[in-house]
């Protein structure tokens, strides 16, 4: 009971539109949806596989979330509005995880796995924006932000912050707030999309190519004018001898 009063105070720390712990327990669609993995993966551990799937098929028609009965899911996950989500089979959830609405944490064909691992591995305190896709047996670091519509194939370091497609680093995460919340993966600061720095560093390396262009043809107009050809000489030499 105690552990799940502290996922209910966990979640409430995490969503400013919850009111009461009771709201939580009763409308939050996560909730449900861990409460039937839970029986779930209880029924899959003892080998009663079809029974385990029931259970999840029944949790997925009621919260909308599709998750694996085999997953691994441990302490306080958070899956916020939660329509849309996708756990897959070997997928392995850290504590105090926070997913959104549309996330997909998908695996690779059997043959492209790594020893039967095909679904990615998320650390304690990820927090993944919504419609983010985790593709493959990567490992997201604890700490790491995935912001919204990210696609991630590769591995995130610890307390990165990825958006984009495909995901590259927006900003390392600071020191002193390695443990800060961050709704939907992102704050303001890391808004600025990568491949607009890398159009900007072009942008001005263009311009300073620009200048020394200038610079150049500005020292040639100074240059001397060249010698009179020979033809030249040879005109003024017959005129002499006239």
């Amino acid at each position: 009971m105690s552990a799940i009063v502290d996922t209910l105070r966990s979640i409430q720390k995490r969503d400013p539109a919850a009111r009461s712990l009771m709201e939580i327990a009763l409308l939050y669609p996560g909730v449900r949806a861990m409460a039937f993995h839970r029986l779930g993966h209880l029924l899959w551990r003892y080998d009663q596989h079809l029974l385990g799937r029931w259970v999840s098929e029944i949790g997925r028609f009621l919260s909308g979330i599709e998750i694996h009965p085999a997953a691994q899911i441990g302490k306080r996950l958070f899956i916020d509005h939660g329509h849309g989500v996708v756990i897959g089979e070997t997928a392995a959830i850290g504590d105090d995880v926070t997913l959104y609405h549309g996330v997909t944490l998908g695996g690779l064909s059997p043959h492209d796995g790594i020893g039967g691992k095909r679904h990615p591995t998320l650390k304690d305190r990820v927090v993944i924006g919504a419609g983010a896709q985790i593709l493959g047996p990567v490992t997201v670091q604890s700490c790491a932000r995935i912001g919204a519509n990210a696609v991630v194939t590769r591995d995130v370091p610890q307390g990165a912050t990825m958006i984009g497609n495909p995901a590259q680093i927006a900003a390392p995460r600071k020191r002193d707030g390695e443990d800060a919340f961050a709704p939907y993966g992102v704050t303001r600061k890391d808004l600025p999309d990568p491949t607009a720095k890398v159009i900007e560093s072009l942008m001005a390396e263009i311009e300073a190519l620009r200048v020394r262009l200038i610079e150049v043809e500005g020292a040639g107009d100074t240059v001397q004018p060249p010698p009179a050809s020979r033809e030249t000489d040879s005109t003024s030499d017959s005129a002499d001898v006239r």
